[in-house]
């Protein structure tokens, strides 16, 4: 880890920066420099220099020509300094390969927080609050979906996955203007080198910007050294920083801190970097933080704690490298700061009328910094320096630190060194900076992200006070820029298009004589390392052309001359001229290359299919979600088996990877559009036996984030046979670190989630529809956690597909909810399915209600039929029953009464005479977590003579399982409905009444009701033992007995009960339906479920 020469692979002010620490530390220093940067002042602050070929940043992104210089000169250490290659992994790594070292943090921690997803979803797996957004890589379709879905008037930002620096950023808040916001950033983000993605998150209002440096060392120590305040900034570009934040309270401090050193613990970070967090309501008792993204390099704006700390962060960080600890460089402490410092960042830049920055060119006349206590100024400039408009357009830093004053104080040292600040011959901020340091709310720190962008027009109106010089002048010199010669005199109403902004010309489009569309783009300037397209202002003919690509241009400089042409012919010609039929030829490859996936062109394994009687994964899709509802996520993956199999093998064969994702909307007829919306996976056993191979799995992983982001019920068809051994490009070894797995179980309590079998579902995908709330499965459904290979792998016999895990073993056992015949019957019920947490259906039909009058017999001791009871109470074929092979002691069912969804637990008077058994207790208890957690009202008929007793029934843990009825219903939040149809006694009765007669918002008797401590045969017999043992003649102790039962009876009959006000009511059992939706009516509606606290979400066991 030693190394004895540092190359240095920036430029500017962080490249002296750089370089002057490895001067601390005695490390020889080397500078690189492109061809346009040959007058730069940083090469001549380091020992040595070295040219690259190349201009513009392009020449600072080539990390083989850097490694090249590297090796030339025998450096073995190179320092990326900030932007650039300095969050590249794959330059890290270039680097390791070649034997050099990478300053900073390590390939892996710079692909995690280069990838903002998957930083994000790291911070939410540690508990850090991350701001709703996409994952991933995300369409324009999907960015469009996404600001869809966002409340009325709230904003969306577009941000580039890899990269930062405010670099492929931009805040949206129209739909229209999505497009070419998201295509800007897309350009922008390819220009740094980082890629072409993006994503998008909701805009929080107003925050503040508060990032925390983090220092750690190899040995998984990780300390911080305080926050940063960077809100004051100007299209996601700082301009000032200030350290520590007057803002944030200590507690509040400390909890942004402690995220940041959690999330560096996680992610294994090693080096220095900055956290950065958004915090809404600072200085309130309901101020929140959320964590926004990590920079694993040294920032622009590192100057400030390194004034407030007395720490050298840049030699910090290159004696980390060479294995240092924390100890080591004096961090075995916490450091507490000393009082308060700011950085202004002085750009060479000029303001439009709207305030918006552009580059500024010209040679610096005269560039004096100012100095004295406390001030400190790193820059690159210099007298006779010209700025490269190609390259940011950071000029100086100026830092200021009061070591024992406050922040007013701090601000009132910061501006009057700005006044003896003597920039000539280049406009910069510097007024701009001078005016906010004026400004009352800057002054009270009474700002936040949007504030400078909301005030960014008025200062640039420049009506402000004016501003001392507290330096010397010099006499203006005249603007000595070329004008620009036209070829010939234009005519009088040619159009000249001229620069919007000083920049480097990198495209031009025009070409003279040629004829142009309006709006068509006819040259792109670079400026700031962003793109400007410059587009025709009405249709016509180019007449000249007036300068070349590659030139650096001035604001105002003449790029072409148009002469404008006869608007209406144009667009007529224009429209005359495309064929809105014709198909381009990137738009063919996509549809072919889709059209491999399509049912159509798969002829044989759709005929594999209908050998087995079954449907294929895109008939079942097409059952379940509405017509041209279905969109597709992952079409064009194929199996990770490129080294062992030809390209155009996998796509023929292998097409969607075995799975195919999408969202839809299911039984959109009846519900709105928002609650009709549905994640669908359908794993596609024509494909490699539906296993689950790499990107199977990753198709998997985004489908279920996205389940999870956007609160999406989920239908999983999971036939398939697990895990995919043959898939060659994969990383690690085991693959037990894939989170698919705990991505769904994630699900249970926040989504529906309904999994569907037909045929075999073994391992892997067995695992993953064990996580669903319901499973459905037809008759020829085989389910295990092994197939037979892994069954006779590992020595536990030999067993036939069909043997390991039939339905007539997992029905009964209670893994399966619904037994179905076929696939239609299953996609039906899961469609019925859903419906129920969907919403209320306008339109149903009932029986008459009169037949409940009639469905308990008269005779008490004589059994019924249940399932007769709940179907005359419920609408007209609105009767779900799940589980019906198992714990057959209660019966569960989702109903509708009046449209309205309710879960139904009812005892089950034909088994056990209604006793609650383990297995019974059981299955009540999950369906009341699933009502619970959907929001369902439960309604319990009551028809029990307690729960079972005796050894046998102990044998199955009868204590712990029934118990868990009292737990479930104690915690529930649902309205509890308890009807009691004929037996109310005991224990049994209670835990039917939500643990007690007075738990449920009411409990009501039908006049068959009689209730007890317990049986009243046994209550007598176990009471009354001495007095019926007494009578020697068994015909009358019989009838001593019949009369103390009858005597018990009328004194437990529910018109009894009532009277003691054990119960709420004895009500006409044709007056159940009205009573039970009174009572759901004087019930609070339910909060919206994504409105609540998620500590407070409880998960649905998966027994």
């Amino acid at each position: 880890m030693t190394f004895r020469k540092l190359l240095i692979a920036n430029r500017g002010e962080i490249a002296i920066r750089i370089a002057r620490a490895a001067a601390t530390m005695g490390l020889p220093s080397v500078a690189i420099y492109s061809e346009d940067d040959r007058d730069a002042l940083h090469p001549l602050r380091a020992d040595e220099a070295v040219p690259l070929s190349g201009t513009g940043p392009r020449a600072y992104l080539d990390g083989a020509a850097i490694l090249a210089a590297a090796r030339a000169v025998g450096a073995e250490a190179v320092h990326p300094g900030y932007g650039f290659l300095s969050e590249n992994a794959a330059f890290a790594r270039q680097c390791a390969q070649a034997g050099v070292q990478f300053i900073g943090p390590s390939p892996r921690v710079l692909d995690l927080f280069g990838d903002k997803a998957r930083a994000r979803a790291l911070a939410h797996e540690a508990g850090i609050p991350v701001v709703s957004g996409t994952q991933g890589a995300t369409t324009l379709e999907e960015a469009r979906a996404f600001f869809a879905a966002l409340p009325p008037s709230h904003g969306m930002m577009i941000k580039a996955v890899s990269g930062g620096g405010g670099r492929g950023m931009r805040a949206v808040h129209d739909a229209q203007a999505i497009a070419d916001a998201y295509a800007r950033c897309v350009s922008e983000a390819t220009a740094t080198g980082g890629g072409s993605d993006v994503y998008v998150e909701a805009l929080v209002p107003a925050p503040r910007h508060i990032e925390i440096q983090i220092v750690a060392d190899a040995h998984g120590h990780v300390t911080h050294l305080g926050e940063r305040e960077c809100s004051l900034q100007r299209r996601h570009q700082k301009l000032i920083e200030i350290a520590p934040s007057p803002a944030l309270d200590d507690a509040l401090r400390a909890r942004i801190a402690e995220a940041a050193v959690t999330l560096a613990k996680a992610a294994g970070y090693s080096g220095i970097g900055t956290f950065e967090f958004l915090v809404e309501g600072a200085g309130t008792p309901h101020a929140t933080f959320y964590f926004m993204e990590a920079n694993p390099r040294v920032q622009v704006e590192h100057t400030v704690t390194e004034m407030v700390t007395g720490i050298d962060l840049v030699v910090t960080q290159l004696a980390l490298a060479q294995g240092a600890s924390l100890a080591d460089v004096g961090l075995a402490q916490p450091i507490a700061p000393r009082g308060h410092a700011v950085q202004v960042r002085i750009n060479a830049e000029t303001l439009d009328a709207s305030g918006q920055p552009h580059p500024s060119t010209g040679m610096l006349t005269a560039f004096e910094p100012p100095n004295g206590p406390g001030v400190r100024v790193d820059t690159c400039g210099y007298a006779g320096y010209r700025p490269n408009p190609r390259f940011d357009s950071l000029l100086a830093k100026l830092i200021v630190h009061a070591p024992h004053g406050t922040y007013a104080q701090t601000l009132t040292q910061t501006y009057r060194a700005l006044c003896e600040f003597r920039i000539e011959g280049v406009v910069t901020n510097k007024r701009l900076l001078q005016d906010l340091l004026r400004d009352a709310d800057v002054q009270t720190n009474a700002v936040h992200t949007q504030f400078l962008d909301a005030k960014l027009a008025d200062l640039a109106a420049g009506n402000g006070e004016a501003h001392p010089a507290l330096h010397a002048t010099s006499v203006t010199t005249p603007d000595l820029t070329p004008a620009t010669s036209f070829l010939d005199e234009l005519p009088d109403d040619a159009e000249v298009l001229t620069a919007p902004m000083d920049g480097a010309l990198i495209q031009i489009h025009a070409q003279a004589g040629a004829t142009v569309a309006r709006g068509e783009v006819l040259a792109v300037i670079e400026a700031m390392k962003m793109e400007h397209v410059v587009t025709a202002p009405a249709a016509g003919r180019v007449l000249q052309v007036c300068a070349q690509p590659g030139a650096t241009v001035r604001e105002g400089q003449p790029l072409a001359a148009l002469q404008p042409g006869d608007a209406q012919h144009d667009a007529d010609a224009t429209d005359a001229e495309i064929d809105l039929d014709h198909i381009r030829p990137d738009l063919q490859a996509v549809i072919d290359r889709h059209a491999f996936g399509l049912d159509a062109n798969r002829p044989d394994a759709v005929a594999r299919r209908r050998k087995t009687g079954q449907r294929t994964a895109r008939e079942n899709i097409a059952h379940l979600c509405d017509p041209d509802s279905f969109i597709e996520y992952g079409a064009l993956a194929i199996a990770a088996q490129r080294q062992r199999r030809a390209l155009d093998d996998l796509i023929r064969s292998t097409p969607a990877d075995g799975i195919i994702t999408g969202i839809g909307t299911v039984n959109g007829t009846h519900f709105p559009d928002h609650d009709a919306r549905c994640m669908v996976l359908a794993y596609d056993y024509t494909v490699l036996a539906g296993t689950q191979g790499t990107f199977n799995h990753k198709k998997t992983d985004r489908a279920l984030e996205l389940a999870q982001q956007w609160k999406l019920p989920v239908v999983l068809f999971a036939e398939g046979g697990g895990g995919r051994p043959g898939d060659t490009e994969k990383r690690g070894v085991s693959g037990l670190d894939c989170p698919t797995f705990i991505h769904f179980a994630r699900l249970s309590g926040l989504v529906p989630t309904v999994g569907i079998v037909s045929g075999r579902c073994f391992a892997g995908n067995a695992a993953l529809l064990g996580c669903a709330d319901v499973i459905i499965a037809t008759r020829d459904a085989t389910i295990g956690m092994g197939g037979p290979a892994m069954i006779e792998g590992g020595g536990l016999g030999i067993y036939a597909p069909e043997e390991v895990g039939p339905v007539n073993v997992q029905a009964p056992n209670g893994v399966i909810d619904v037994v179905v015949e076929d696939e239609t019957e299953a996609v039906d019920t899961a469609r019925r399915y859903l419906s129920y947490f969907q919403g209320p259906l306008a339109h149903w039909e009932a029986g008459d209600v009169r037949h409940l009058r009639h469905v308990i017999p008269e005779n008490r001791l004589r059994s019924y039929d249940m399932r007769a009871v709940i179907d005359a109470l419920a609408d007209t074929g609105s009767v779900l029953e799940l589980r019906q092979a198992f714990g057959v002691g209660i019966i569960t069912a989702l109903i509708r009464i009046e449209g309205r969804a309710f879960g139904c637990i009812a005892n089950n008077p034909r088994h056990l005479g209604g006793a609650i058994d383990s297995p019974a207790a059981d299955k009540a208890s999950r369906f009341m977590q699933l009502c619970n957690a959907f929001d369902l009202p439960v309604v319990s008929l009551c028809d029990t003579p307690g729960f079972m007793v005796g050894p046998e029934a102990e044998k199955t843990a009868t204590v712990r399982h029934v118990s868990r009825m009292f737990v479930t219903a104690g915690n529930l939040r649902v309205p509890f409905f308890t009807i009691v149809l004929r037996k109310g006694y005991g224990l049994g009765a209670m835990a039917m009444a939500a643990g007690g007669f007075h738990a449920p918002l009411f409990t009501a008797s039908w006049p068959s009701g009689e209730f007890g401590g317990m049986g009243i045969e046994g209550a007598i017999r176990l009471g009354y033992r001495k007095e019926l043992e007494a009578v020697e003649d068994p015909a009358e102790r019989e009838a001593l007995f019949r009369k103390m039962v009858d005597a018990a009876y009328d004194e437990g009959r529910a018109l009894n009960i009532a009277s003691y006000l054990e119960i709420d009511a004895v009500i006409d059992p044709a007056d159940t339906r009205r009573w039970l939706l009174r009572g759901l009516q004087s019930a609070p509606p339910a909060p919206p479920r994504h409105t609540r606290d998620p500590a407070t979400r409880r998960f649905i066991d998966t027994w």
